[in-house]
């Protein structure tokens, strides 16, 4: 394989625990805006919604059961997605960065936890 750093190459469990850390913390904030801050989302459900948010970015973040996280981060995100494109959001800087999210929820998917992670002792 050609590398232009090759010494770099021992390191690659690290990216996987970048965008791990990343997606978690992420949905972490998105599910404490839904359910603890008030008058910020709509919706019967919303805290609801923003619970499942909180589980599923504390098991990204803590690395237990990495893959199934991250699906299920997907399937919020595309879920996400379909409200802002049905508010006529398309490609804007709302829905690029959603999309970025949803590309980086997919790569956990197929990479794996990456380092520091629970997933790897089981």
């Amino acid at each position: 394989m050609l590398s232009l750093f090759p010494s770099l190459l021992a390191y690659e469990q690290v990216g996987p625990l970048l965008i791990r850390l990343l997606l978690g913390i992420t949905l972490v904030y998105f599910g404490y805006r839904k359910t603890l801050m008030k008058g910020n989302s709509s919706g019967s459900n919303a805290k609801a919604y923003g619970f499942v948010e909180i589980i599923v970015g504390i098991f990204l973040v803590i690395g237990l059961f990495t893959q199934l996280a991250a699906l299920l981060n997907a399937v919020i995100l595309v879920i996400k997605l379909g409200f802002k494109i049905r508010d006529g959001a398309f490609l804007t800087d709302g829905i690029n960065y959603y999309i970025l999210l949803l590309t980086m929820a997919v790569a956990v998917i197929f990479m794996g936890p990456g380092l520091l992670a629970y997933d790897l002792h089981i």
